[in-house]
């Protein structure tokens, strides 16, 4: 099975100083829809994980994030793709959880629910934390300069076999190539 992990808020929608905390506020990337879309012809399943801090915070609660999911799934469905599941940890760095990224548990997950391996599949995300936990499991990191993309590679000391591309649409690109 071929399976590509995406971080959320950055990498597919446009992220927040102040969270995402309603689908209105919920924005794509331009070209990241289309890119999910590409992805799942060529064959891949395309699974999210996703830091959401805002539930552990009282921002927003679960009927919210669920909502907000709602409307990236039927965004992407519009766009002729789909995301097969929606992996997240609600808690905050206080709570000292194995789940939140950069720990690799939401990446466990995945590969236990999916019975995959997870050594080089494509893992995406604008942030070190998720370059991290793609590492711990020996996933592929890729960094988009979307979202914090830019300020993470000018300011972190990335993992040495992280690939960087703009956006999604040039990692599906790199992917199918």
């Amino acid at each position: 099975m071929k399976l590509v992990v995406l971080d959320r808020d950055g990498v597919i929608n446009f992220d927040s100083e102040q969270f995402i905390k309603s689908p209105e506020e919920w924005r794509p990337i331009p070209g990241s829809l289309d890119a999910i879309a590409r992805l799942n012809q060529w064959g891949y399943r395309v699974v999210v994980a996703t830091n959401q801090s805002g539930v552990g915070r009282g921002l927003f609660d679960m009927d919210m994030l669920n909502a907000i999911h709602e409307r990236m799934h039927k965004a992407v469905m519009q766009a002729g793709g789909r995301i097969d599941a929606v992996f997240f940890c609600p808690h905050s760095s206080e709570d000292k959880c194995e789940c939140r990224k950069p720990k690799p548990g939401l990446l466990r997950q995945i590969a236990e629910r999916y019975n995959a391996n997870l050594i080089g599949a494509p893992a995406i995300g604008d942030s070190l934390r998720d370059l991290q936990a793609a590492v711990a499991v020996g996933a592929q990191p890729y960094l988009v300069l979307t979202g914090k993309g830019g300020k993470t590679r000018a300011e972190a000391d990335l993992p040495a076999e992280t690939l960087v591309f703009p956006d999604l649409a040039a990692v599906a690109a790199h992917i199918a190539s």
